[in-house]
């Protein structure tokens, strides 16, 4: 997915240092002619003269770029295209809407309501020393999402900041909420890494019995990943689009 961005960014790059070449070294033959007669009207004139030659690598400039893009949606169509995505993951049922950058899990649990929204990838870090990944791949990317747990007509939701991982969750804080989102009292608790390890366990218990584990950061990634891939190829045809217009 990077590389095809890359191959794009980097051959507009060529393109636009090329023309930006071209234009440059006809304003310095311009500059270097010698003036004669009124100085005031071969320089007006000459403003004008210049404007008109940048239309015409405008014009090319905008092919090429269509030519870039129409062959980026070809490459990541035919190789290792897209899936249509599920709409479930696990006792999850999926909401998913086209160009969001986050996607919206629910379920029930006996009389409560879980919700999660997690993002697209927006973090990386190095993967484990034991990791057995080779060297190309030894950076995992992160997503953030946010775990609430209500009850009927409660008032107050228990939630979690987790970030998932391609093969673990973490849970990052906990918080005891009113439906409205503001805290319940002005102490919120702390960090969830400084809390006692039991407490830390049963805690991270309490989510796995819901469905909110290991299995479900390994799925998630698998379903963003995907998603990824249908964004991209969405963005490249709506700038395509515009460009043709």
């Amino acid at each position: 997915m990077r590389t095809s961005m890359n191959r794009l960014i980097r051959a507009s790059q060529e393109t636009c240092l090329h023309y930006w070449s071209i234009s440059s070294k006809t304003a310095v033959s311009r500059l270097q002619r010698p003036l004669c007669g009124d100085i005031q009207k071969p320089l007006f004139n000459s403003f004008f003269q210049t404007r008109t030659y940048s239309e015409t690598p405008k014009s090319v400039f905008e092919g090429n770029i269509l030519g870039i893009l129409r062959n980026e949606i070809q490459y990541e169509s035919d190789y290792a295209p897209p899936k249509e995505p599920v709409t479930t993951l696990g006792p999850f049922t999926v909401e998913d809407r086209p160009g969001e950058q986050w996607i919206r899990l629910r379920r029930k649990y006996g009389e409560e309501d879980i919700q999660i929204e997690s993002t697209m990838f927006d973090g990386i870090c190095p993967a484990p020393k034991n990791s057995d990944d080779d060297a190309d791949r030894n950076m995992q990317l992160r997503i953030s999402s946010i775990v609430s747990i209500s009850k009927g007509e409660n008032d107050s939701v228990l939630q979690f900041v987790c970030f998932a991982w391609p093969d673990r969750l973490e849970i990052q804080n906990v918080f005891v909420l009113r439906r409205d989102g503001t805290v319940v009292k002005r102490y919120a608790g702390q960090n969830f890494k400084d809390l006692e390890d039991k407490l830390q366990s049963s805690l991270q218990e309490f989510l796995d019995v819901r469905g909110v584990s290991e299995e479900l950061a390994v799925s998630l990634h698998e379903y963003m990943k995907n998603k990824d891939k249908i964004e991209l190829i969405r963005w490249m045809g709506n700038a395509r689009s515009f460009i043709e217009k």
